[in-house]
């Protein structure tokens, strides 16, 4: 059933001319026919007298956003600004809520922080003080300050992301006026640019650490990392109550939901709230068996007898690996090769290695714990070695023969 929209009027504002509309009987400005377009937007409301309001802000904040009208005359409009700094914290509590309700992972909610730090140290550089004057054309501003300052292409992305959804959601929890959400369209990237180990490059870290005392915590932790495909968080979350040798199987459970008077500290919660299971691997199942039960129940432990952190153990993996093997797997200037590898690409080790050998993607996206199947299309990827092994199986005139002949 279409959306009913009733007849429009023809509003002149002080900078552009608007029809308004109705549909559902929400009204709704609709700038489509000025020049520049700019857009239909939702007044967020039912009455004329406020949607003529939520206009003049909407026209207004249009004109500084096309260079009509100053920032600075979004200061005198007739709603107060909304600071950077109250914006900041009405976002992050609300995103800080309770799980039941919707609230994020601590990590995520961590993310959230550092992006908008930076952001209003950048918008408060430029003269900005509420969020207010926040537009499209600051984005783009900032966007190019990301690029220049070298920052990757998915960063940018989840940064502009991480901005757009801060200020949808001040639009719509009326601490911004309905014409302020952002129109700026973001290209999402495409494929990764991870590096994915090569397995003679994993078998050469893992005999590397094995060889030294001091790094043979280090190599357990990479021989699990590449043959579970775990993220490095959810391995230092590990406890021996998850792992099951008898029936060979690891259970990784999201706690989020659970009961109970639980430090928050020691509560696991996993991307997506998904729980997995998954069997344990041939290699690993050794190393596991011969370990000893440390009594904080967690299975993986620094040098030091502590839990290991995902800092600690990146840092000491460049520093004490990846450097000293550098000159046996060199990287060509301007490539991304073995010295750009980092924990994560353990995982994309495993899903390529699980694709090479024919695993169903339907397992292996159990296995890594996502939903969508095309996530998974983001770590199958073949290995060079592979992709000229499938290509030496194509002719050009009928098929190769087991003695490499071909049939006519």
């Amino acid at each position: 059933m279409s959306k009913q929209i009733t007849q429009s009027e023809t509003i002149s504002s002080r900078y552009f001319t608007w029809k308004l509309r109705r549909r559902e009987g929400v009204y709704f400005a609709d700038g489509r026919s000025c020049t520049p377009s700019l857009g239909r937007h939702s007044l967020g409301t039912r009455s004329r007298e406020e949607a003529l309001r939520a206009l003049v802000e909407l026209d207004l904040t249009k004109a500084v956003e096309h260079g009509l009208a100053e920032p600075s005359a979004l200061q005198g409009s007739d709603l107060d600004p909304l600071s950077l700094e109250e914006g900041r914290r009405l976002y992050l509590e609300h995103a800080g809520r309770a799980p039941v309700v919707g609230g994020v992972r601590p990590a995520s909610l961590k993310r959230y922080r550092a992006v908008l730090d930076k952001f209003m140290e950048f918008a408060v550089g430029r003269g900005l003080t509420a969020w207010n004057q926040v537009t499209d054309q600051t984005l783009q501003d900032y966007a190019a300050v990301l690029q220049d300052k070298g920052y990757h292409y998915r960063t940018q992305y989840l940064e502009l992301t991480t901005l757009k959804q801060t200020i949808g959601w001040l639009v719509r929890a009326k601490h911004l006026p309905s014409g302020r959400s952002i129109e700026l369209r973001l290209r999402k990237p495409e494929g990764t640019d991870t590096y994915c180990w090569r397995p003679e490059e994993v078998r050469a870290m893992l005999e590397f650490c094995r060889a030294s005392n001091d790094l043979a915590w280090l190599g357990d932790v990479l021989l699990a990392l590449a043959m579970t495909g775990l993220r490095i968080s959810e391995l230092a979350s590990l406890r021996w109550r998850d792992v099951d040798l008898r029936n060979r199987t690891i259970q990784l459970v999201d706690e989020s939901t659970r009961g109970g008077d639980r430090q928050l500290a020691t509560v696991r919660t996993t991307k997506g709230r998904r729980g997995r299971t998954f069997p344990i691997q041939d290699d690993l199942l050794p190393v596991l068996s011969d370990m000893g039960r440390h009594k904080d129940g967690y299975i993986f432990h620094g040098p030091l007898g502590g839990r290991i952190k995902a800092d600690t153990v990146r840092r000491i993996l460049i520093r004490e690996v990846l450097f000293p093997l550098a000159d046996r797997f060199p990287t060509a200037e301007g490539d991304i090769g073995f010295i750009h590898g980092r924990l994560h690409s353990f995982r994309h080790f495993f899903c390529s290695m699980c694709a090479n050998r024919g695993v169903g993607q339907q397992v292996v996206r159990r296995w890594l714990g996502h939903k969508e199947s095309r996530m998974v299309d983001h770590y199958y990827h073949l290995h060079d070695d592979e992709a000229r092994r499938q290509m030496q199986r194509l002719r050009l005139f009928g098929e190769a023969d087991g003695n490499g002949a071909v049939g006519q």
